[in-house]
């Protein structure tokens, strides 16, 4: 089981990898590939809706940390899997900040969801 569920807002993970893994999922089989969102853009824009959040200032700083252009496709998650990981690490640090960034978590996160495949 890769999920603990003791919390009705937000999924909980067994560990950092199983969450990467969700993330890493999310990116690029629903945005990506379910709702053909290939830009940061695009993908911040659902992810972080103006409802609930500064989305401008969201993307400007996703861009800003990965070097990708807001409306540059990001490029297809298997022949470009730095980029897209590159994102989830920029989401990660908006969301969250720097301070509990496990970059080895995250790779074996992105193994997780590639064995999936």
């Amino acid at each position: 089981m890769a999920e603990v569920q003791n919390d009705r807002a937000f999924v909980q993970f067994k560990s950092l990898e199983y969450g990467w893994r969700a993330a890493f999922y999310l990116l690029t089989r629903t945005y990506y590939h379910k709702y053909r969102l290939y830009t940061i853009r695009g993908i911040i824009s659902r992810w972080a809706p103006s409802s609930e959040n500064n989305t401008a200032a969201y993307i400007a700083n996703v861009s800003r940390l990965t070097g990708i252009d807001p409306d540059e496709p990001i490029g297809i998650p298997l022949e470009r899997p730095a980029r897209w990981m590159m994102l989830g690490v920029a989401m990660a640090i908006q969301e969250n900040g720097t301070d509990s960034l496990d970059y080895f978590a995250m790779l074996r996160g992105w193994e997780l969801c590639r064995q999936d495949f």
